[in-house]
């Protein structure tokens, strides 16, 4: 079974920042790609970023420049540094997991994911 446990949401004023943290258990997923999303009330959820093993690295067009993801696959944890806060960052980020050969594909989408984090909430002031 592997299980996902999203943290480090909370309040932050704009321009601010927050580390999001996913810690993933069951297995070391140091090959397969793991992306946050988010997602606003009443809103579709939306590709944040994701890293595959080899380091590689991708954003979406709001957040790029402004967010980070690294992980530490010693620990099973991937991170999600955010700077420059907006209030339209505001959201419920979850983090995921792709176990699947087309994750290598659809890392942007959900899709590209088998296993998902309940999510944790972050809540940006203007």
């Amino acid at each position: 079974q592997v299980q996902l446990q999203a943290s480090g949401g909370g309040l932050v004023q704009a321009g601010g920042s927050l580390r999001l943290s996913c810690a993933v258990s069951g297995r070391t997923f140091s090959k397969y790609p793991t992306g946050w999303f988010r997602q606003a009330p009443g809103q579709e959820r939306e590709f944040v970023a994701a890293i595959k093993s080899g380091g590689r690295t991708y954003y979406g067009d709001s957040v790029k420049g402004r967010f980070t993801i690294s992980g530490d696959n010693a620990k099973n944890t991937v991170y999600l540094q955010m700077n420059s806060l907006k209030p339209e960052d505001t959201a419920v980020y979850y983090c995921a997991v792709g176990l699947r050969l087309d994750s290598f594909t659809y890392y942007y989408t959900e899709r590209g994911y088998d296993y998902w984090g309940q999510g944790t909430l972050v809540t940006v002031s203007s």
